[in-house]
């Protein structure tokens, strides 16, 4: 939601004008360039996959990076495993309130929230203590051991059930049919609305991520009108929930309940909705899609993973650290820092790689090579530190290892048989399409 705090003028360029404005060449070798041109953040470089040598350069000679100019304005890139540690568990000194321009990159200072109107969208992890932990402590206990065992089961019957409806010996996009379709399951059963309702919070996710592509929306004013349906629709739910006066284990009679969030005006509404929305499907729908296709390039990983499939429980976070669905959080500084020996100042733009950090050859070893037997496949970044940590990552990791527990006990392989797509932000990496074939 980088567009909520951008200026009525920013606004005001379409999305095909800014597009254009910005334009590289991703087929450009960055080592070619000068260092101090490097601006990895660039959307087309994810679109086409081609941000890997971008990090590897920044880490090796550059590791704390500052762009003077990019569609985003001037930020910093850490790469560094540590250095990104550092920022992601120093709250006071790194924030993320979304007054101060948030979470993603583009986000700039607010100077009257009152004023923002639908770009204003505050949520819990564009907030500091203590509201942050006040309202993330009313959505913690639906993550909790027990809830998660509770739900294994369905996990299991619902994974089941997809796998024996896919087609054998045929293509198929296997987003659409299995990362989109158990993801959007679980999003329904989270929020105890009708399963038939979960395409709409698939599309609502999308459109996050789609608010600045001219493919889908002219200007970010018409991705934000698309979103307000999600509140409509969701504001209808919270008050029956209301009503009612059930007190149920859902997403939504906690947020009702929740002394911290029963009384969020419409904005901050909508923008937790959208968090647990997209927090709930793009890690795990982006980690799906990137297993398979990981194993497809690793074809000994595959071979190891038929011969034993008890490594599951260890290929599941080695399958997180690989992907990386979440490219980067940005912060903003609080106070004058010394990252990496640069001098970083206040209101400065702080942007934590954690796809690079992910790839960091001083702290993981072999980090650029797939290894589902790793002897410390947690060592990785994808769900943050801190204050901010995923809230919902055990669940993640959960239907992870419960789907590739289903599909081992029914596929023999599943060919990738043609190019991913990738999605164009530099925020989620996402795969929008993956062809596979299961033969049979």
């Amino acid at each position: 939601m980088s567009e909520n705090s951008t200026s009525a003028e920013q606004r005001s360029i379409s999305n095909r004008e800014a597009r254009e404005k910005w334009k590289i060449d991703v087929n450009v070798d960055p080592y070619a360039l000068p260092i101090e041109t490097l601006d990895p953040a660039h959307p087309s470089l994810f679109e086409h996959d081609r941000f890997w040598p971008y990090f590897e350069r920044l880490r090796n000679e550059d590791p704390v990076h500052f762009t003077p100019d990019s569609m985003f304005g001037p930020y910093w890139s850490v790469t560094g495993y540590k250095d990104i540690m550092y920022v992601d568990t120093h709250h006071n000194e790194f924030s993320s309130d979304i007054n101060n321009g948030g979470i993603r990159m583009g986000g700039r200072p607010v100077e009257n929230p009152d004023t923002q109107s639908m770009f204003h969208l505050p949520m819990f992890i564009m907030q500091d203590p203590p509201k942050h932990d006040e309202q993330r402590a009313v959505v913690a206990p639906s993550f909790t051991p027990v809830r998660l065992q509770e739900m294994e089961s369905l996990i299991r019957e619902r994974a089941g059930k997809i796998l024996d409806g896919l087609p054998r010996n045929e293509d198929f996009n296997w987003v659409r049919s299995v990362s989109v379709e158990l993801t959007g399951q679980m999003l329904a059963t989270l929020f105890d609305v009708p399963q038939e309702d979960r395409h709409k919070l698939i599309h609502w996710s999308d459109t996050v991520e789609r608010l600045g592509d001219p493919d889908y929306f002219e200007t970010p004013e018409e991705g934000f009108q698309e979103l307000w349906k999600c509140f409509e629709y969701f504001d209808a739910v919270w008050k029956e929930r209301e009503r009612s006066g059930a007190t149920g284990t859902d997403l939504i009679s906690t947020l009702v309940h929740g002394e911290a969030t029963r009384n969020m005006p419409p904005q901050e509404f909508l923008g937790n909705m959208l968090l647990l929305i997209v927090g709930g499907n793009d890690t795990t729908r982006n980690s799906i899609s990137g297993g398979v296709l990981a194993l497809n390039q690793n074809p000994d990983e595959y071979d190891k993973l038929r011969a034993n499939p008890g490594l599951i429980p260890k290929m599941v976070p080695e399958i997180v650290r690989w992907q990386s669905p979440v490219a980067h959080m940005c912060r903003t500084a609080m106070e004058p820092v010394e990252l990496g020996g640069k001098q970083i100042q206040p209101g400065d733009k702080v942007v934590m790689w954690y796809i690079s950090g992910n790839r960091d050859e001083t702290m993981i070893e072999n980090p650029n090579r797939f290894l589902i037997d790793r002897g410390n496949p947690r060592q990785h970044l994808s769900f943050g530190f801190g204050i901010h940590r995923c809230v919902g990552n055990r669940l993640g990791e959960m239907q992870l290892r419960v789907l590739w527990e289903e599909i081992m006990k029914r596929f023999d392989r599943i060919e990738v048989t043609g190019d991913p797509k990738y999605l164009r932000s530099n925020f989620i990496h996402g795969i929008t399409e993956l062809p596979v074939r299961i033969p049979g």
